[in-house]
């Protein structure tokens, strides 16, 4: 075994940084052995000193992370601070004084991954970014390595922990959107400001990385339709009850099936319960890949929380260490299909509508000539109706997005349809 130990700098030491850490001095000989040579923490750069980080040496800690990166005799940085700025600067000065990167930072490899990859392959360094889509869940080296020889058609998923705990709760206990959150906030599941998560925004950065990845592909955060689960309401659970389905905040990357485009989304939507998908409880994660030659597969565990994070970066830093000790580089960008992201009109999926009508007589026959004039077929129908108000619920055979969205403008249009209490998307059938 080499004797030099590898040097490891820090960027950031919150929740999932100090565990890094922890687990760098606690398994140092086990790393040691796994690598081929000792690991060594260098540096840790924090925004506040003067915290008491426990088993950490004060005086490896600093405030200053350019100065950090920008020694010659690091060979990783560990980037855990998130965020676009100043990370993006940080990693690529890493890269241009040699040290190779692992990252956790979704919303930066959504938005500038390309160039990162850029810049890693320029300077002959790794970028490993395991912990950036699932926490804890083996899925980037999956699809980058051992589906590498496959065609991968769809990827679909539970990305976000926070918004699945919420709606489990509101499936489980018949709770409402906001009393379910209140609970998750107070479990320290969502944050005091959950808008990232309850929004989307977290599971979309994730969906542009695994459709990039997946599809060989550029897909950037900009190109992943976005749809929040704030509106989702515990009426929309009962319906979905009465089709044998729940609902999920999904992240669904797909290969077009002529193979000349792909889409990205991330939306709620109805799912049956025989679908694996739907039994995943809690705040945990699981990922749905479908391919030509292995099938279908599924990647369960924790998708959040400072362990389970480290456990995926740990995995990242053995492997570009074992890279650094072979002088080799690991599994780059590959983007070689250049595929275009579809709009989400071009989406093609099964819809479940509910209308609050008018009860009389030909409120039927109206709505089902508005689907018929946009293409829409519907399946099947339920209607109550007291007091002169009514409820109508259609759920449709496949169709596009842009097809719903002309039938759903058309039918508010109606006088007889007083509203459109809800529209969502089934998958997974």
């Amino acid at each position: 075994m080499r004797t030099r130990p590898l040097k490891v700098a820090l960027l950031g030491c919150g929740v999932v940084g100090s565990e890094v850490a922890r687990i760098m001095t606690t398994h140092a000989d086990d790393l040691a052995a796994r690598i081929g040579a000792p690991v060594e923490l260098a540096g840790v750069a924090v925004r506040r000193p003067s915290r008491v980080r426990e088993g950490i040496d004060p005086d490896l800690v600093t405030t200053d992370a350019t100065a950090l990166v920008k020694r010659g005799d690091i060979d990783v940085v560990v980037e855990v601070i998130g965020g676009i700025e100043p990370a993006r600067t940080l990693i690529t000065t890493a890269f241009e004084h040699g040290a190779s990167v692992v990252s956790a930072n979704k919303a930066l490899l959504a938005q500038d991954g390309a160039a990162l990859h850029a810049a890693a392959q320029q300077h002959g360094r790794d970028l490993y970014y395991e912990a950036a889509v699932a926490g804890a869940i083996p899925l980037i080296r999956p699809l980058r390595e051992s589906l590498a020889g496959d065609k991968i058609n769809r990827v679909m998923g539970i990305v976000n922990g926070t918004t699945n705990f919420i709606l489990d709760k509101m499936d489980s206990t018949g709770a409402g959107y906001q009393e379910a959150l209140d609970e998750a906030t107070a479990l320290g599941y969502a944050e005091a400001d959950p808008t990232a998560d309850v929004e989307g925004f977290d599971a979309a950065a994730k969906a542009a990385i695994l459709a990039g990845i997946a599809f060989h592909t550029r897909v950037r955060l900009d190109d992943v339709y976005r749809e929040g689960m704030t509106e989702v309401t515990a009426a929309d659970f009962a319906s979905a009850k009465e089709m044998g389905c729940t609902i999920k905040l999904l992240a669904l990357c797909e290969r077009a099936a002529d193979g000349g485009s792909v889409t990205a989304r991330v939306h709620p939507a109805m799912i049956p319960l025989t679908h694996p998908l739907a039994s995943v409880r809690g705040a945990y994660n699981a990922v749905f890949v479908e391919s030509d030659a292995a099938g279908q597969l599924m990647f369960y565990g924790p998708g959040a929380g400072g362990a389970p994070t480290a456990s995926a970066v740990l995995g990242d830093l053995v492997a570009v260490c074992r890279n650094r000790l072979g002088g080799a580089t690991g599994p780059g960008d590959s983007a070689y299909t250049q595929l275009p992201v579809s709009p989400m009109g071009d989406v093609v999926t099964r819809y479940h509508i509910s209308l609050d009508v008018a009860d009389k007589p030909g409120v039927l026959a109206q709505v089902a000539t508005v689907f018929a004039e946009h293409g829409v077929s519907i399946d099947t129908v339920r209607q109550s109706g007291k007091d002169g108000e009514a409820s109508l619920v259609v759920v449709t055979h496949r169709a596009s997005d842009a097809s719903l969205d002309g039938t759903v403008e058309a039918l508010r249009s109606l006088d007889t349809v007083r509203g459109v209490a809800s529209i969502m998307r089934v998958e997974g059938e």
